[in-house]
């Protein structure tokens, strides 16, 4: 009867594995060097690949990549929602000038602006629908 190694590698999705009893289970870590949060847009992306793509999910989870992943889809999002808003402000005259003469029509035009700009980030990259 052969020995079971403790500890064995697959090359072909490069996972160590551990022998826990009869059975090699996984030896899964996060990195410890990512520490930037994953933020609203992150968290809000896990739950729809969670529920709507699962093997993405899986292997993401499997990888190793799923953090940077979507910390990194957080910071797209920021980004993304920061330059839309400009361009809707410029395009729709929303200006400090405005702001000083008529503050409550600023805020209005602010978060009517704000809320279509979330929506086309829900759209675009959250749930990555093409239509947009």
């Amino acid at each position: 009867m052969t020995e079971m190694k403790k500890h064995i590698y697959d090359e072909s999705n490069g996972l160590w594995y551990e022998r826990i009893g009869d059975y090699y289970i996984p030896v899964l870590t996060l990195s410890s060097e990512e520490q930037r949060p994953i933020g609203k847009w992150g968290r809000m992306h896990r739950d729809y690949i969670k529920e709507h793509r699962p093997i993405l999910f899986n292997d993401l989870i499997l990888s190793g990549h799923l953090w940077v992943y979507l910390v990194d889809l957080n910071e797209q999002a920021q980004n993304r929602l920061k330059f839309i808003i400009e361009q809707m402000k410029a395009s729709e005259d929303v200006t400090e000038r405005m702001k000083q003469h008529d503050q409550m029509a600023w805020v209005g035009a602010i978060n009517s602006i704000r809320n279509r700009a979330e929506e086309i980030v829900l759209r675009e990259i959250i749930y990555e629908e093409d239509d947009v």
